[in-house]
């Protein structure tokens, strides 16, 4: 054995011991009742039962516990991406000689790779199976988790409704409908065995380079947590699945806004505007945390005991199962460098405080490399058992054991689905812009629809849908487009015009256009773009010149963007009307064709900033608005438009009217007034201002939000309260680390956007 080799030993070892000294410890087996093993009484709770049954188990059944394997690696030829039916020698050798615990689906992953159909019963009926050969070879009959991406639906299979993305859903500021959103996916989940959704993503956006922008609810921390909480609430409320907050932190502060490339963040950056994200997601009770691929301050976040223990476990008090990601804990070895082999990698990442590795090319190494680790020391049996009895008590509790199997012939009744609330969904998270008065339209009007996003599936519905990076081409996937929403609204009236000449042609007869533009879908890394600029090129499109020919023809023009981020518009930014769409779902055309045709009104606001330039990186207000001596031209914080932007078809004003504070909550009163114009839901937000503060803080901070329906003419006062420590900063000089705290002085509330001139006065000041 090499010297290097040895040396790793000797620290990871270390840690190992570490682990035992603080508070890692054996546990007896409970006495078997008459009934049988305690882990056997469903009365029992999933602690005790967990705790009784992995101390029947041996070192290598244990270790299988820790392991999750990509679930073409038992189908076929087990290569993992060919199809074919299950493949009963490669079953055995994953979950009978290798004990594994859990099975996924990666993004477009489907039980037999394409040897069957892919619809619910299928997927119902190959999770059964697999559970069904776990329970019946395995020496204690314990059955695996089965997990995927259940990101905005169940978004693997074919014609399950899928809803907006989560940048949409951050745009409704509606806490509610985030919550019916992922009580929808969670059911469609259940039906089909999915028991282990890897969702929601807390991340906080900072840089709309990131291919993953539009994963994220915003770039706002407050928003972000507070819609990942309902997405947990609304994940877990069947009882049957179990929420992953990831990715555990600061995946989308890379300083590049690329994906998985380095963040550098000072700790006080990092606890007050990165981690509270994941802390409320933590708070409403999500049962698994995800790690994020990426490195925080030179250390991958994979092997960060800092991060996964003394923050995750010690902070925050997270007693649930921790997942690192896609490979991860091999790259800690083969791309980060950090330690000389698997082995090593492993005991790292276990140290840490990873549970379960996504192994998702070879549990056999990973179960020979991790008890080899055990044997030299690097891991010890208390951390082994502490890992599988957490995954155990997750499997106990969503009652896997007591009732392994769905009813398969019930599954399809899933499709389709929930299309109301898809609709609903699709309306309230587009974002109206800019709009002269060419909005609404009329059903009357004849309308032009042009544009490479007007009636595409793939666009309307972006990543993670069905396969990876989107829809793949042949696939039966169905959605409502923009063009067939705006057909089935306006009927005959609405023409479809393929190209620029075709559209610019029609002007005489036409009375608007719709220009339907944006990037066409993508996921992690090849969705990456260095220019966050609408495309004007051969290969995507000349889609400024498209809008630009459409408004030199004097006919109003309206652009719909269908996009992962808010794209610099350069010459379409000159349209009548503009409405963000980001990936509206299913019935994204609908939502739309409500929006712009005025049966709804719009409600949604900017969860981002929408940059004017594309070097405007990163590209947040938390970040820009901070107090500076900068003297140069024109203000730091120059956003096309700001974050909480939104515009609707009534007169709507909001305004602070008191603020009180009783024990640790403060309440913000607003009234909110629609003055003129049609009924709708009016999101406000609520910002806080600090004239003093020793840490220097955003002009603005958005402490809480509420979604509220307003009649024509209708006044209302509506309280918006949360706890006092969301007012909070790290106290301390520059190398201030620690919790939070909150600065005696005044603190000043306001609504509108966070450009908006905010002027203290005693109904909207709070000194603490």
């Amino acid at each position: 054995m090499s010297a290097p080799r040895s040396r790793w030993r000797l620290r990871v070892a270390a840690a190992a011991a570490v682990l035992t000294a603080t508070g890692v410890v054996a546990t007896t087996v409970s006495t078997a009742t008459a009934a049988g093993p305690l882990y056997k009484n469903p009365t029992a709770s999933p602690q005790a039962r967990a705790a009784d049954l992995v101390m029947r188990m041996n070192l290598s059944e244990q270790i299988g516990q820790m392991v999750q394997i990509q679930v073409g690696k038992l189908y076929g030829d087990c290569g993992g991406y060919t199809p074919g039916p299950l493949n009963r020698g490669c079953a055995k050798d994953v979950l009978s000689t290798d004990n594994v615990g859990s099975i996924l689906s990666g993004g477009g992953d489907v039980p037999g790779e394409g040897y069957y159909q892919n619809t619910p019963r299928t997927w119902a009926q190959q999770i059964n199976l697999l559970e069904k050969y776990a329970i019946q070879h395995t020496r204690l009959h314990i059955p695996i988790i089965y997990g995927a991406d259940v990101v905005h639906g169940h978004n693997d299979v074919v014609n399950a409704t899928l809803f907006p993305q989560q940048i949409g859903l951050g745009s409704s500021f509606d806490t509610s409908l985030v919550r019916q959103v992922q009580g929808s996916a969670s059911r469609a989940a259940t039906a089909t065995n999915v028991r282990w959704a890897f969702a929601p993503v807390a991340d906080v956006d900072t840089n709309s380079r990131w291919g993953r922008y539009y994963e994220s609810f915003g770039e706002d921390p407050h928003l972000d947590g507070a819609m990942a909480a309902a997405a947990v609430e609304g994940l877990q409320s069947t009882g049957r699945v179990a929420a992953t907050v990831k990715h555990f932190a600061g995946y989308g502060a890379s300083d590049s806004g690329l994906d998985r490339t380095p963040a550098d963040i000072s700790m006080r950056s990092f606890e007050q505007y990165q981690l509270p994200s994941y802390a409320h997601a933590l708070q409403a009770g999500a049962d698994t945390v995800m790690v994020n691929s990426g490195s925080i301050n030179g250390i991958p976040a994979t092997g960060s005991r800092y991060l996964l223990t003394t923050i995750l476990r010690g902070w925050y008090g997270f007693k649930g199962v921790v997942i690192s990601d896609w490979n991860d804990v091999q790259a800690l070895e083969t791309r980060y460098h950090i330690v000389p082999d698997y082995e090593h990698a492993i005991a790292v990442a276990v140290n840490a405080g990873v549970d379960v590795t996504m192994e998702p090319y070879n549990a056999d190494t990973f179960v020979t490399e991790a008890t080899r680790a055990v044997q030299d020391g690097l891991i010890s049996r208390a951390r082994v058992r502490q890992a599988a009895e957490r995954v155990l008590a997750l499997k106990f509790k969503l009652g896997i054991f007591d009732h392994p199997y769905v009813n398969a012939s019930q599954a399809n009744r899933v499709l389709r689905a929930d299309l109301a609330l898809a609709r609903r969904a699709a309306a309230e998270s587009s974002v109206l812009v800019k709009n002269d008065g060419a909005l609404p339209l009329k059903t009357s009007d004849k309308i032009v629809v042009t544009g490479p996003a007007a009636d595409s599936v793939a666009d309307t519905l972006g990543g993670w849908s069905v396969g990876w990076q989107g829809v793949p081409a042949g696939s039966p996937e169905r959605a409502v487009t923009v063009l067939k929403g705006l057909q089935q609204a306006g009927g005959s009236n609405v023409t479809y015009a393929a190209d620029q000449a075709t559209a610019v042609g029609e002007a005489s007869s036409a009375d608007a256009y719709v220009a339907v533009v944006g990037r066409p879908p993508g996921a992690e890394g090849p969705n990456d773009v260095r220019d966050p600029s609408l495309p004007n090129d051969p290969v995507l499109g000349q889609q400024q010149d498209l809008v630009a020919a459409l408004v030199a023809t004097g006919k109003p023009v309206v652009v719909v963007l269908i996009d992962d981020r808010p794209d610099v518009l350069g010459k379409a930014q000159d349209a009548n009307a503009i409405l963000m769409a980001w990936r509206p779902g299913t019935q994204g055309g609908m939502g739309v064709a409500d929006l712009l045709y005025g049966t709804r009104n719009p409600s949604g606001l900017l969860p981002v900033t929408w940059p004017k330039r594309p070097t405007d990186q990163p590209n947040t207000y938390i970040y820009q608005t901070m107090p500076t001596t900068y003297n140069g031209t024109g203000p730091v914080y120059d956003p096309q438009y700001p974050f909480g932007f939104g515009l609707s078809y009534s007169k709507t004003t909001t305004a602070v009217s008191s603020v009180a504070a009783s024990g640790s909550d403060v309440t913000v009163k607003v009234t909110v007034a629609n003055t003129g114009g049609p009924a709708g839901a009016v999101s406000v937000p609520v910002y806080v201002s600090q004239p003093l503060s020793r840490v220097l803080v955003p002009g603005k901070r958005l402490v809480g939000f509420t979604h509220v329906w307003l009649d024509s003419g209708q006044t209302r006062t509506v309280g918006v309260t949360f706890d006092k420590k969301v007012l909070g900063v790290v106290p301390g000089d520059i190398a201030a680390v620690g919790p939070l705290a909150v600065e005696h002085g005044q603190y000043v509330f306001s609504t509108g956007t966070v450009t908006d001139t905010v002027t203290p006065s005693g109904s909207n000041t709070l000194t603490l």
